[in-house]
């Protein structure tokens, strides 16, 4: 399988057929937020096939068990983009013995840049990072393995807009070989509807891609989406799998009351979406 499918029908047999194409070295924006939203039916297909050398875009990186994190332990990622980096100890690992590069970007600016890139936007002036190495350079991307910093971010220009001389730093678009989403629901045409907190980066990395893959729970006909409902059209899309509405969610931090303090429920926490 190469490129797009042609036709109306995106939908393809398993996830292992959807992202057979994807090879080594190439670049992926994934979907998520936190746990939530995590397109783990094409991750463990990437891990099954042996795909490596892979440079991802995504708010986070799983943790060490479940999400991007099954890629990260396997190492078959080289490079990571992301804004929140905590909850994932080999990610750490990694990075602090220069196995991986990192590019640390904030969450607004990372959401911004792949929506960007999505829409054909090579480059935007923004305030966020002015001021910081995000602007002045000097981040490390990639450590030596001795405590060295062996690639560093570069500096970025800065302009100065508006009738108060406000400064601003250019950041440039992020686009991709591939992006893999999760889907709540989506139809053969490639629309889709997303769950709650799922949607905060799954649309934008979906744009960001040359060639998008969705995994969704329901599969649906053309027309049984009201359009006025649909975060996502078709036109971004290129390959729909459906995973059915029993896949594995997990929560990423799992939180319990107080006996004494202990609501009806007893517990709380956020369930993947």
């Amino acid at each position: 399988m190469t490129g797009a499918r042609t036709g109306f029908d995106k939908v393809v047999a398993s996830a292992a057929e959807a992202v057979a194409d994807i090879p080594d070295g190439a670049s992926l924006a994934l979907g998520g937020f936190g746990l939530c939203g995590n397109p783990i039916a094409l991750i463990e297909a990437l891990l099954a096939q042996g795909t490596s050398g892979l440079s991802v875009v995504s708010n986070n990186c799983g943790v060490d068990d479940w999400g991007l994190g099954v890629l990260l332990n396997a190492q078959r990622i080289r490079k990571m983009t992301s804004s929140y980096v905590g909850e994932n100890k080999e990610f750490e690992r990694q990075f602090l013995s220069g196995e991986l590069e990192l590019e640390l970007t904030p969450q607004g600016t990372l959401a911004e840049k792949l929506r960007a890139g999505g829409a054909g936007i090579a480059a935007f002036f923004t305030r966020t990072g002015v001021g910081t190495q995000v602007a002045e350079g000097g981040l490390p991307r990639r450590y030596d393995g001795a405590g060295g910093v062996a690639i560093a971010s570069p500096p970025k220009e800065v302009r100065t807009f508006g009738p108060d001389d406000a400064e601003y730093v250019l950041e440039e678009s992020i686009s991709t070989d591939f992006a893999l989403v999760h889907a709540l629901r989506g139809d053969r045409h490639g629309n889709l509807v997303f769950n709650k907190s799922a949607r905060n980066f799954s649309p934008l990395a979906a744009m960001a891609g040359r060639v998008c893959i969705a995994q969704v729970e329901e599969l649906v006909e053309p027309g049984e989406i009201d359009p006025d409902t649909v975060h996502l059209p078709g036109v971004y899309v290129h390959r729909v799998v459906e995973v059915g509405t029993d896949i594995e969610k997990r929560i990423e931090r799992r939180t319990v009351t107080e006996p004494a303090a202990a609501s009806s429920s007893g517990t709380t926490g956020t369930k993947g979406a």
